[in-house]
């Protein structure tokens, strides 16, 4: 069975910085993307980043890019976000997912964990 399970969330100030964390667990993702995405209050999911799980290619949203980087250790199977210079709107459910190289919609999902950035 697929986990992905995210942590690292909490409160933090507007300027700050914060580390997601997100362990992989029951297959193997050598074929796969994993990515972040959030959702703030009241509006759609919207994409953070990807990045291959071997190699290739980090892709950012316009919003992320610049202030959060993406990087993910294999012999941990963990996926990390890390975001500096953090807004208020960034206050968001952060999650991470996982999909086939060779598709287009992500196939698995974790439950999520919660970012606030006070102003």
């Amino acid at each position: 069975q697929v986990r992905l399970v995210e942590s690292g969330g909490g409160l933090v100030q507007a300027g700050g910085s914060l580390s997601l964390s997100c362990a992989a667990s029951g297959r193997t993702f050598s074929d796969y993307a994993l990515g972040w995405f959030r959702r703030a209050p009241g509006k759609e999911r919207e994409f953070v980043g990807a990045i291959a799980w071997i190699e290739g290619p980090t892709y950012y949203s316009e919003s992320a890019e610049g202030r959060f980087t993406i990087s993910r250790d294999i012999a941990k199977n963990t996926l990390y976000l890390r975001m500096i210079n953090l807004k208020p709107e960034d206050t968001a459910v952060y999650f991470c997912a996982a999909r086939r190289l060779d598709a287009v919609e992500y196939e698995y999902w974790g439950q999520g964990t919660q970012v606030t950035v006070s102003s």
